[in-house]
């Protein structure tokens, strides 16, 4: 969920979901830290991560929970996914298999996330050739009210722009408190209240 802490200030817990091995730490690293590399150890349970954005409307502080992939770490995920104001589903371009089982995940936070929850299928690895087609991943995004987006956690490409978009929909979805007092409700009708009147 995401909370207002103070009227320009969000803080928003953001859960990576997706199969082993489909760049989920390695997009993490690269928008956490500007790191890449090319060999990347499991993630075992899940890795915690924070990073601040600023926008011109708030600045968007992301608790971010990075899942494990393996099948033996499911169980687990909803531990992780409940209470997300964003879930980022990841699969790998060179991998079909990976790209059913994004569809798996999505169907699972349907059934028991949050209903307000800001969903994103990242097609990851656009750097590599392709073995699922950008238009089927976009169409089936498109079908179920998903933002679908292609990075490469290798060469940076839309890594930022991912996080971007989704503070932009939370900062949309958490709109500031107004301030101060509203001193005319318009419960009142301004008849009767003249000093002289007839």
């Amino acid at each position: 969920m995401a909370t207002r802490t103070n009227n320009n200030n969000i803080q928003a817990k953001l859960v990576f979901l997706g199969d082993m091995g489909t760049g989920k730490t390695s997009l993490v690293l690269r928008f956490v830290r500007g790191q890449f590399f090319d060999f990347q150890e499991s993630t075992i349970g899940a890795a915690f991560f924070t990073q601040i954005l600023s926008l011109n409307e708030a600045t968007v502080k992301f608790d971010i929970w990075d899942t494990a992939g393996q099948e033996r770490y499911h169980s687990l995920a909803p531990m992780y996914y409940r209470g997300a104001a964003a879930a980022v589903i990841v699969y790998d371009i060179t991998s079909m298999d990976s790209f059913v089982r994004a569809q798996k995940w999505i169907e699972e936070l349907q059934r028991q996330g949050n209903p307000k929850l800001v969903m994103v299928l990242v097609a990851n690895k656009a750097d590599l050739e392709r073995k699922v087609k950008s238009e089927d991943a976009e169409q089936y995004a498109q079908e179920n009210g998903l933002l679908f987006i292609e990075t490469s956690a290798k060469s940076a490409q839309n890594v930022n722009e991912l996080f971007y978009e989704i503070a932009k929909r939370l900062v949309k979805a958490c709109p500031p408190r107004p301030t101060g007092v509203n001193l005319n409700d318009g419960s009142q009708t301004r008849q009767g209240f003249f000093c002289c009147s007839a």
